[in-house]
């Protein structure tokens, strides 16, 4: 597939689409009770995690870019949380999720380090903010 935009040649970005789909197909087993509530929030989420790394590699300034990967970020601990939810509801599994968390781990790890890598400072000096283990 050609690449026509300087996002799509960004690992980061094909990872969150990956998500994405993993997602998608995710909810189309929820309860059709759900489909504007949990389902519908949670691929929203998704959705707003590849968009927003988009963006900001479409802005003119690393700043910009962070700002957008920062976003990208937090739409992504929604997903997370929004996966807990879904476990708590008997819509997944516990392996389902650990799977799904781990795929989001190992986004959110490669979101930070591009965003370090811009080497700007922007609102939050501390992103994400460093856990007993990091």
């Amino acid at each position: 597939m050609k690449t026509r935009f300087r996002f799509e040649k960004l690992e980061v970005w094909q990872e969150a689409r990956k998500l994405n789909g993993s997602i998608s197909h995710l909810v189309r087993r929820f309860p059709r009770r759900e489909m504007f509530a949990l389902s519908s929030q949670i691929r929203r989420a998704s959705v707003s995690v590849s968009s927003n790394i988009a963006e900001g590699a479409g802005r003119n300034s690393d700043r910009d870019f962070a700002h957008f990967l920062e976003l990208a970020y937090g739409s992504l601990m929604e997903v997370a949380s929004l996966l807990h939810l879904a476990l708590d509801e008997g819509y997944i599994c516990e392996p389902e999720l650990d799977a799904l968390l781990n795929d989001v781990e190992r986004l959110a790890k490669r979101i930070v380090s591009l965003n370090r890598s811009l080497a700007v400072q922007t609102s939050k000096t501390a992103f994400p903010p460093r856990g007993p283990d990091s």
